[in-house]
């Protein structure tokens, strides 16, 4: 019975800038995936690498040989079919929206002020924002009177 087998880690030499802090150039670390040319070097295109579990870091732009010799011992397991890839390894896209300042929230007490949801018991409820707005409009009171929205 054949095993998943996740491929090697990719290695990586860290910045330079790391170099007073200990460490040397010459030592290797794990990495977060192997490089685009790496994986073009092995005859694959991101997507294929990614189907056969491959983590994939567009963002790292060099090439060494040992990761490519370490992915292609791996591959040619996977080819004769004594190992199995991983299940694929796609993008997560998680879209994330930006958070609105406190005052915009209605947190602070300017911004529950501004939102008109100061001086109601049924506070943080834009129904009853709306509905005072809607009368001011008609009434023609505070800015909206200054205003084009509601006044004259």
């Amino acid at each position: 019975m054949t095993q998943h087998v996740p491929p090697p880690a990719p290695l990586v030499k860290p910045p330079r800038l790391i170099e007073n802090a200990g460490l040397t150039s010459k030592e290797w670390r794990k990495g977060r995936g192997y490089s685009i040319g790496e994986i073009k070097a092995l005859g694959l295109n991101i997507d294929e690498a990614r189907i056969l579990g491959i983590p994939v870091d567009e963002r790292r732009r060099t090439v060494w040989n040992v990761n490519i010799e370490n992915l292609k011992e791996w591959l040619i397991r996977v080819l004769k079919g004594e190992i199995t890839p991983p299940p694929p390894t796609l993008p997560k896209h998680v879209k994330i929206k930006r958070k609105r300042g406190r005052v915009f929230r209605g947190l602070t007490p300017s911004g529950r002020r501004m939102r008109g949801l100061m001086s109601v018991k049924l506070k943080e409820t834009h129904k009853h924002k709306w509905k005072k707005k809607m009368k001011e409009r008609r009434l023609k009171k505070r800015h909206e009177a200054v205003r084009a929205k509601g006044g004259h």
